[in-house]
């Protein structure tokens, strides 16, 4: 029969029986029941004499055996797991933590992006009505600066309806357009003359062309209207008449003399024909003898 006391196995102490010892105290007891039968409910104290046979048993605790090189290596993989674990949690903190400032960042970029649309559309819409106001009004300070004009015409118009001056007709008539070449320059609307110049396909256009012993050929002779230029560039080309030299006159023919009936006939013209009656061939040699005959006299 083996004992064991305590809570924790190794902590245990185990110790050995004999056989003969257990009977003995069996024995014991079945005595002291017989003897005191009477006395029931009382407790009955057992010794119980515990002896070795041979000698006093050994009681010995188990030695804790030392760590053997697959718990040191385990313990260290532990460790190494450990210290893995530990910096993947660093590492996933600090990458949850740049995940927020990206969502953050982006969050932002797209709500500067959604407010830049925005500014875009109110910005087209607002050049929309720009153009199609400037398209509309953009006359305005032209026309404010041509009606001085028209009430000049106006005026002088009217003056020439109760005065027969045509002198001071002619003087209005002329500041008026003066005011209103004044007020195209303040616009950029500039007139060029071209008359005199040599005619230029890239600014006037012709229209005819007159001889003239006046003016060189090619140049402008006379304009018929003016060109005009809008801030150097084109607006009309001038309608000119270009000059062109005179054609020579033909000198009189000089009188030809008559020439005599024997002489030969001109080179490239043909010989008379010989008479019906004669030969052909008898003119043919003839007239080369006469020829030199009359040249040699």
């Amino acid at each position: 029969m083996r004992a064991v006391s305590g809570t924790k196995d190794k902590d245990s102490i185990q110790t050995d029986i004999g056989q003969d010892v257990i009977d003995e105290a069996v024995r014991s007891v079945e005595r002291r029941m017989d003897g005191d039968a009477d006395s029931a409910g009382s407790e009955t104290e057992v010794e119980l004499d515990v002896s070795a046979p041979a000698a006093e048993a050994d009681v010995s605790t188990p030695e804790v055996a030392p760590p053997t090189e697959d718990a040191a290596a385990l313990r260290q993989e532990v460790e190494s797991l450990r210290a893995q674990l530990e910096f993947s949690q660093t590492k996933a903190r600090e990458t949850l933590e740049r995940l927020k400032e990206a969502h953050e960042r982006a969050k932002d970029f797209q709500d500067r992006a959604i407010r830049s649309a925005a500014d875009l559309e109110n910005y087209r819409k607002r050049a929309q009505k720009e153009k199609e106001d400037v398209q509309k009004f953009g006359v305005e300070k032209l026309l404010k600066d041509l009606l001085p004009v028209v009430d000049n015409m106006d005026r002088a118009l009217d003056a020439a309806s109760k005065s027969p001056d045509f002198d001071s007709f002619q003087k209005g008539v002329a500041m008026t357009r003066k005011s209103f070449e004044d007020s195209l320059g303040r616009h950029g609307v500039k007139g060029f003359s071209a008359k005199g110049q040599p005619f230029d396909p890239r600014l006037h256009e012709a229209i005819q062309q007159v001889e003239s012993a006046d003016v060189p050929a090619g140049h402008v002779l006379f304009e018929v209207t003016r060109g005009f230029h809008l801030n150097d560039r084109l607006v009309r080309p001038a309608m000119v008449v270009v000059a062109r030299a005179p054609e020579p006159v033909a000198a009189a023919p000089e009188p030809v003399a008559a020439a005599p009936e024997a002489a030969a006939p001109a080179a490239g013209t043909e010989a008379p024909k010989a008479s019906e009656e004669g030969s052909s061939a008898e003119p043919q040699t003839s007239a080369p003898s006469d020829s030199s005959s009359g040249g040699s006299q």
